[in-house]
């Protein structure tokens, strides 16, 4: 298996830390939580997409992601310009383009909204299941995602960081 070396830095949020994942040229994945706790989920998810890593802690190839980040905490950004990769099956990719693309600041869109989105209207747990591994937690906005019936569900950084992500955006 190929080798391969991923850099991290992780930064305190109003939600929590945040671990974020590089390969040296674009972020790829944002992740709750400390590489220390996260280490044996991004290796699986690394030899199954990528190759077996290797984490090296490089701050300075994850600064202008962070600093996104924060301004974005402090509501002054709405949009991400940080360049990343999507890695993941051909279903998920196109699951999370849709959720990059069409929906915007302090929008939220449905599960069957985003199947049909991405022209498969039949697909909604699959759906459900994409959005659920989104490797970019806020960046790609899959706590935009709610239920038919306008509840929040389903968040794999929990219902109570959907919550705060939403109210932090309707504030604006």
């Amino acid at each position: 298996m190929k080798k391969i070396t991923l850099f991290y830095d992780e930064m305190d949020s109003p939600i929590g830390t945040l671990l974020l994942l590089s390969d040296g040229e674009a972020i790829v994945r944002i992740e709750y939580g400390r590489l220390a706790d996260l280490e044996e989920k991004l290796t699986t998810w690394a030899k199954r997409f990528i190759g077996e890593p290797y984490f090296v802690h490089q701050p300075e190839l994850i600064a202008s992601a962070k600093e996104e980040l924060e301004a974005y905490f402090k509501h002054q950004k709405q949009t991400f310009s940080i360049p990343f990769k999507f890695y993941g099956t051909s279903f998920q990719q196109k699951v999370w383009q849709a959720l990059y693309d069409c929906i915007e600041y302090k929008e939220t869109k449905t599960y069957k909204e985003i199947a049909e989105i991405i022209g498969n209207p039949k697909a909604v747990r699959a759906v459900g299941g994409a959005v659920n591994k989104n490797p970019f937690s806020i960046v790609v906005p899959c706590h935009r995602v709610i239920g038919a019936n306008g509840k929040l569900v389903g968040y794999n950084g929990g219902l109570d960081k959907k919550e705060f992500l939403l109210k932090h955006e309707a504030t604006d």
